[in-house]
Parts: C-alpha cells; structure tokens; sequence
C-alpha cells in the first residue's frame, strides 16, 4: 500500500478541496488518468495519477479540504507492489497533521454482532450510517471502508447535474492571498539579481508574416510562440537556470518545461507548464499554448501542468509594459520577461533607423547561478531570434 497525497500546486497552495472522485475502490488506473478533481484558489484541477495501479480505498471525502501532504487514497501498484508517491514540488514539509497516518485499515474491531474496521467506523460515524447494519465484504466478513461508501452513495446518490454543475471558477481573494504569500517568500528568501537586453525583433517579425500570410486568423501563430521556443532552447544549453533550488541545492529540471504567465479574467494568474516546449515544432508549439490559455481561462487545467514548471515567462507587451523586472517563483530559480514589441530608435549598418525592438529581462536565484550565466541565456535568446527559420 501506498499514500496518494494532496499534490502541491505551486508554492502558493496550502490546501485544497476534493471536489469529485472519478474513481471508487478497486479501480484500475493507469498513468497519467484523471483519477479527482480538486477546488484551488486557482479554480478547479484535474488530478492525476502517475504509475499504474489498483485504488484500494478512498480516505477524503467530497466537499472535504485537505492540506498539501494530506491523505486523498491508498494505492497498490501493479504487481502488489506499493505504488510511488505522487511527486510533489512544495519545499516546505507538510503540516504535521497532513503527515499523520490514520488508522490501519486491515485492523479490525469486533463488536458484539459485526466487525468493522477503524476507518469504516469513522467514516460511518462522519455520515450518519450504523455500521452493524451493513453487509460486509472485507476481511472474515468485516465491514470495510468500501461497504460504507457504497451505502452512502445508494442513501444518497447525487443527481447528475450536480456534477455537471461542479466550480470551475478560482477565488480571486484567495488567489491574491497565495500570489502574496509565494511573492513575499520569493524576495524574502531568494537573492534576485537582475539583467536586460534589448532585442532586434525585424527577422522573426518577416519570418512570422511570411508564416501567417496564407494562413485563416485560427491557424496565424502569435509573436509569443517564437519567444517561448527561443528561450526553451536557449535554457536547453544553458541549464543552470532550468530547474529547482531545493533542500540547499540546485536540482536540474527533467525538461524544458515553461510556464507561461497566464492573467485571468477577474485578476488572478495562473502559470501552466508548456512541457518539452524546446522539443516542439513551432506550429504544435502554437497549439499548446492556445489549449492552455483556454483551458486556464474556462477551467481544466491539469495537476501535472501546475507541479512541474522548471522555470516562467512573463509577457506584457499585450498591457503595455515596456519592459518586466519579475519575481522568482519557487522553488524555480529564474523567470524570463518580455515587455511590448515596438519601434525604436536602433544602428544597423552605422546608421539610425526604426526597428521592432523588445525588452528581454532575466531574474535568477543567484545561489544557483551568477550573472555570467544569466548573460549568456540573454545572449542565446537574442541570437535565436535573429535566425528564426531554426526555431
């Protein structure tokens, strides 16, 4: 047996509400499957799980709210082996009442007529139900957690439009509370250090109408989409800045995987991870990021967008921004800003003409790097945008 957990969903998250299971005791699951949905001050996620297995029971109910590290089920792998832990991204160790194991499921306590195990009785008590009453199948006959939840759904079995119906919205209040708190962290705690460069943006400006000239306004690509695949590339080659500072020391991102700044309607902000964005053509590159907006937007984001972004990028040249000097989001180490494409003032040849010119800015860790680094990432960045046909 094993724990699947509350997962962190950024360093912003202390807890969430288990809004639906998809599951009940004795699925099988397989990797990457939607097994719950739970409610965020960043609206509701769809949970999933990473390893193949059996859920062998269900331990938080719908409408409960579990802190980070809490338990949400046991799992048993394949083969009766304990499945992994579903993999966290929160630095902090969890509450100590999140860590606390609960009773053994398999112990049973008799009674005078029936036997009913700890966790059925608890989960009894919770909901109304006498469990003597009930007919048991774990165990010589106990009455199991899972005989107690299948009587709970017959009493009172939701109709299907409240599923339907189920919050897909975020709490603007709460999510300014958890932007605060993760921001105050970040400059608390991280030694920023700052630098900036200005980009010929001309090449990949032709490059790009060359792209969308034959093209319907679905399928144009947005100036964002070679920026996001220069600066995933330029990260693949300068690995220093992609990845985690974690228990005193860097750790190194699996992938490139950007998260990409996303505002919401009503003022929140969300940062869903792009992932192998320097592996990705272009067009599929344009793809992703469209889903991912969306999906930000009208709810639907996915557990493993929100866990594992290895560093962000922030634009706000659509608000006017001329420029961006951002904050860390831990445990990331850098986070790259692109303020407004416009025309300015830039030599070419020896001579003062207009060029579409944008701001690029780097914030990094400096305990997982030093401004060389930092410069270099900038330089790569630039480089790749003067020959955009190699992105």
């Amino acid at each position: 047996m094993s724990d699947f957990t509350m997962p962190s969903l950024g360093a912003d998250m202390e807890r969430g509400t288990l809004v639906e299971w998809l599951v009940k005791p004795g699925s099988k699951v397989r990797s990457g499957d939607i097994i719950a949905v739970v409610e965020t001050h960043k609206g509701a996620i769809d949970v999933e799980i990473f390893e193949d297995a059996t859920v062998s029971e269900i331990c938080a109910h719908e409408g409960e709210t579990v802190p980070v590290g809490g338990l949400l089920a046991r799992l048993e792998a394949e083969g009766g082996k304990a499945a992994p832990l579903l993999p966290a991204t929160k630095p902090e160790p969890a509450p100590a009442a999140a860590k606390a194991a609960p009773e053994p499921t398999f112990t049973i306590t008799r009674t005078g007529r029936t036997k009913v195990s700890p966790a059925a009785r608890r989960l009894a008590a919770q909901i109304g139900i006498d469990p003597e009453t009930l007919t048991g199948t774990g165990v010589d006959g106990s009455v199991s957690l899972a005989d107690v939840e299948l009587a709970r759904a017959s009493a009172a079995k939701p109709a299907p439009a409240a599923k339907a119906a189920r919050k897909r919205g975020f709490d603007p209040v709460e999510m300014r509370r958890g932007i605060a708190l993760a921001m105050a962290r970040s400059k608390r705690e991280i030694p920023h250090y700052y630098l900036s460069s200005t980009v010929d943006m001309g090449p990949t400006l032709d490059w790009l109408a060359r792209f969308n000239e034959a093209r319907p306004p679905t399928e144009r690509m947005l100036a964002a989409v070679p920026l996001i695949k220069a600066t995933a590339l330029a990260l693949r080659k300068h690995p220093q800045l992609n990845g985690f500072w974690q228990d005193d020391a860097f750790q190194p991102g699996a992938g490139v995987h950007i998260g990409w700044a996303i505002s919401l309607r009503g003022g929140g902000l969300v940062s869903p991870a792009i992932h192998d964005a320097d592996t990705l053509a272009l067009p599929d590159l344009m793809d992703k990021l469209r889903d991912l907006v969306a999906r930000a937007r009208s709810g639907g984001l996915r557990s493993s967008e929100l866990m594992d972004a290895t560093v962000t990028i922030t634009s706000l040249g659509e608000r006017g921004a001329d420029n961006v000097a951002a904050i860390i989001y831990p445990p990331q180490v850098a986070i790259v800003g692109f303020g407004r494409i416009r025309e300015r003032p830039w030599i070419v040849d020896g001579k003062v003409a207009a060029r579409p010119l944008v701001d690029v800015t780097l914030a990094a860790d400096h305990r997982a790097s030093d401004g060389h680094t930092g410069g270099l990432l900038l330089s790569t960045i630039e480089q790749l945008l003067q020959e955009p046909e190699t992105l």
